[in-house]
């Protein structure tokens, strides 16, 4: 839905750069070249913050499963790190060794 959404606005701004402007038709293709540039580099920002979303949901879901798993070159379970939801960090359990020892998720593989 939020593509069509995109491509509407998307045809609405050419629509307005046709008819409403003063531009030649090269500076006319120069706008559309930054415009379509600019929003080429969200989508990419889009793709890589959600793949790196998905990859820390998927290491707090292991980890719900009992599954040791790995960040930061340590090993995490439920024995020794409990999970902070809000911030997703595993901070370590207290008469462990990793004791107030604090990851983020996002670190994790």
């Amino acid at each position: 839905m939020t593509y069509i959404a995109g491509l509407v606005v998307i045809a609405l701004f050419f629509l307005a750069l046709h008819y409403f402007t003063e531009l030649n038709h090269m500076e006319k293709i120069n706008v559309t070249i930054i415009v379509l540039s600019i929003l080429a580099i969200i989508v990419m920002y889009n793709e890589y913050s959600q793949s790196q979303n998905e990859k820390m949901m998927d290491a707090t879901l292991r980890f719900d499963q009992n599954k040791t798993i790995q960040c930061d070159g340590v090993d995490i379970n439920k024995t020794n790190y409990t999970l902070s939801v809000g911030t997703y960090t595993f901070i370590g359990k207290e008469n462990t060794p990793n004791y107030n020892k604090m990851i983020s998720a996002s670190t994790c593989e």
